[in-house]
């Protein structure tokens, strides 16, 4: 767990230089040491910040409580803030969220990984407790009392035998003078006190999401500003040959074209190839950049192509592959099984499509930046900018708006950067328009992937050997483009970290160099491991004639705790001690007995109907899915969606609820309809009429159930889609008979 390491008043002047907003008031600064990303792309040098971390007391008892991580959705800017509260024995009335800057001080601020609230939910409990403790040293100094007469209610200091009260912001003032006491002589509430964690609290910015009174980066002015469109090579690696500028620069409006500096490898996150229309408005930027006649050269991996590609990866995967783990002697165990199973799962390429496409705009001086970005990361916008132009991080200021939904698109810092570069070219304030187009066929992708899965089973159908491999293009390609296959970060995914016990196991990695950007997407390469293993589950179901349910209880066995790493696996566990954070197999067990009991997925359906299930644990999470569907005439309808999920104690489980019933919109979406297809080197598709995302008549009726525990918090954003799609596609096969291993749904039945 994150511990407070020094808490120090800070003056309202660093408050104010820290976050942006104007503090009167008394000022608790806080240090965390910083959480480490999936990828290590990022990392500032320090393992510790000052200052990451504040809460400001206002003379009017306004508590302002920063949020440093980046709203998308899920409700950051409420979870954080909740944690806080509670510990300070605030009124959540008057508490006010205020979005912090990028600052290396707050640690990580990467809004990804599904982390926010298991990294900080103890700094920032212990954050609130200094905070109620100074403010009770104050009031016990006002009447004379030991602290021990006094107790916090509400944003009020109460004396216990007179039943006097002071403000918070009446004692704020005296408080700040308070030399903060030591961490370990801290109290704490007890969890059955809470009033404020586990609630399920309006998410603060629904107001004005509601009136449409938010902003996001599409939304920011600055005077004087002007508008660009970019041109981007549609190959990686494609360079310009030639541009002819004279059409694009009688376009009324128009007032520049400009060529993006050269792209260099690794790609890691910098702009693309390209020239960039600039305009006095957007629709001039657009007009402007059809207008260009390019040359390209489109270089090596023009010769890319999907459809070649994965056939490779398929042919490729059904052959012996690099151990990553292994137990006994699996292919000896195959070769004196009774009866052997076997089959293989292909999951496209894949593009986050939010609602919101990206955005930045940029102002640069000589010696100073200022960004206003859709961003998930802002130390990486810092990060990346900084280089980009040659300014120290402290000289480049980035301001985080809120994001139209991001699914880690948005963890990358390109579209900052071209900002940062065409302000700087232009002298102007730019903002950069990223249209749906340009999202789809410039973005990062979710690897293209082949799974190949193998069971033998002896005479009384008992599962003795596993043999499972995986091959996928690597997201350190993108960081390092040297890389050629999975990485064991990527294979601690759902793969190297499965969870059968048998006797004879051997998972096994292919190569599979990149041709495109790869990136992180919702969930990462849980999304085919999870597909490939529920689906070879119900598979195996079927051969031994029981229930998918029954199927999943034998083959996760008796085993309380798995150690994957005993089978010599280097595990990463999603950056989390494995003392805290075990792969529970109970936990498994039980969110599949709540979803098949809730859901009644074991009882018989009408004709042409189906149930299937999955199960799955990713960021240090664990879901399961039940889904019922119908197909009648070729067609598919999912009729029901039921999920469980554990993921420990639960901060406010209205947005536990609100992103399990996103996951299951995410995770239709990939399995009906998601794919790229990449021909020439190019992405194919442009648009939600050919990359399509679920629509409402296409979405059925979800129900989700939380699981109460005092566990560590786990992740919740992105533990819900793994288990999607071999939900979906068993019950597809328990209602048709047709038995689906290539994704997505919409290549063999209509949806």
């Amino acid at each position: 767990m994150s511990q407070v390491n020094n808490i120090q008043n800070v003056s309202r002047r660093s408050f104010l230089k820290q976050t942006g907003v104007m503090s009167t008031g008394f000022v608790l600064g806080v240090t965390v040491p910083l959480s480490q990303p999936i990828l290590a792309a990022d990392k500032t040098g320090s393992d510790h910040h000052e200052f990451n971390l504040f809460v400001s007391i206002d003379q009017d008892s306004t508590v302002d409580i920063i949020c440093h991580r980046s709203e998308m959705g899920q409700g950051i800017r409420t979870g954080i803030p909740q944690i806080v509260a509670e510990e300070l024995c605030a009124d959540w009335s008057k508490v006010n969220v205020v979005q912090g800057l990028a600052n290396a001080a707050y640690g990580s601020q990467n809004t990804d990984g599904s982390r926010s609230i298991r990294n900080f939910y103890s700094a920032m409990r212990q954050m609130g407790a200094m905070a109620r403790t100074m403010l009770e040293i104050a009031a016990s100094k006002v009447w004379n009392v030991s602290i021990d007469s006094v107790f916090a209610e509400h944003n009020y200091i109460i004396n216990k035998v007179t039943g006097q009260k002071l403000s918070f912001g009446y004692l704020a003032e005296l408080a700040a003078t308070i030399t903060p006491p030591s961490v370990d002589d801290l109290t704490y509430k007890s969890p059955k006190d809470f009033k404020i964690i586990g609630k399920p609290i309006p998410i603060v910015d629904l107001p004005k999401i509601v009136s449409g009174d938010t902003v996001f980066a599409q939304d920011i002015y600055v005077e004087g500003m002007v508008f660009a469109s970019i041109e981007r090579s549609p190959v990686i690696g494609g360079a310009i040959k030639s541009v002819d500028k004279t059409a694009a620069l009688q376009v009324a409006g128009v007032i520049d074209v400009i060529e993006m500096p050269k792209q260099s490898f690794p790609v890691v996150f910098k702009p693309v190839n390209g020239v960039a229309v600039i305009a006095k408005n957007t629709w001039a930027a657009l007009k402007g950049r059809k207008a260009l006649k390019i040359e390209w050269d489109l270089g090596a991996n023009q010769s890319h192509n999907s459809d070649a590609y994965l056939a490779e990866l398929t042919e490729n995967i059904v052959t012996k592959g690099t151990a990553v783990r292994s137990t006994g002697d699996a292919y000896q165990a195959m070769s004196d099984a009774k009866q052997t199973l076997a089959a293989t799962y292909t999951v496209p390429y894949l593009v986050h499509a939010p609602m919101e496409p990206p955005s930045a705009t940029a102002i640069v001086a000589d010696d100073h930046c200022e960004i206003w970005a859709c961003t998930q990361a802002p130390q990486g916008v810092q990060q990346s900018v900084a280089a980009t132009l040659g300014l120290s991080q402290q000289q480049v200021k980035v301001n985080v708006t809120l994001l139209g939904g991001g699914f880690g698109r948005k963890s990358k810092h390109d579209f900052s950067a071209e900002a940062a570069i065409l302000a700087k070219q232009t002298g102007k304030p730019v903002k950069v328009v990223w249209s749906r187009e340009d999202e789809v066929r410039s973005g990062y992708y979710h690897a293209i992937s082949a799974q190949h899965y193998q069971a033998g089973l002896d005479e009384n159908d008992n599962v003795t050997s596993w043999i499972q491999r995986s091959a996928f293009p690597s997201i350190i390609w993108t960081f390092d483009g040297k890389t050629d296959g999975p990485s064991d970060m990527e294979l601690s995914l759902g793969f190297g970290d499965m969870p059968i016990k048998v006797a004879n196991l051997s998972c096994e990695k292919h190569k599979a160099p990149a041709h495109i950007r790869i990136g992180w997407i919702r969930s990462v390469c849980n999304i085919q491991h999870g597909f490939a293993l529920g689906s070879f589950v119900d598979e195996i179901a079927l051969s031994k004639g029981k229930t998918t349910h029954d199927t999943w209880l034998e083959l996760l066995g008796d085993t309380a705790l798995l150690d994957v790493k005993a089978q010599g696996f280097n595990y990463k566990n999603y950056d989390m001690p494995i003392e805290d954070y075990p792969i529970d197999v109970r936990k498994l067990k039980h969110v599949l007995n709540v979803v098949v009991e809730k859901s009644n997925a074991n009882q018989t359906t009408a004709e042409n109907e189906g149930w299937g299930i999955s199960v799955h644990r990713s960021f240090l999470s664990y879901v399961a899915v039940a889904s019922k569907v119908r197909v009648v005439n070729n067609k598919v309808q999912v009729l029901e969606m039921h999920t469980a999920i554990d993921a420990g104690r639960v901060i406010n489980p209205d947005r536990v609820k609100s992103q399990l019933e996103g996951a299951m919109i995410f995770g239709l979406s990939i399995t009906l309809m998601g794919q790229i297809d990449v021909k020439d080197g190019a992405v194919v598709q442009s648009n939600y009429h050919d990359y399509p995302v679920l629509r409402m008549h296409q979405s059925p009726v979800i129900h989700t159930y939380i699981v109460e525990s005092d566990a560590l918090c786990a992740g919740v954003g992105e533990p819900g889609v793994p288990p999607v799609s071999a939900s979906v596609c068993n019950a597809i096969f328990r209602a048709c008979g047709q038995r689906i291993r290539s994704l997505p749904v919409n290549k063999h039945l209509t949806v």
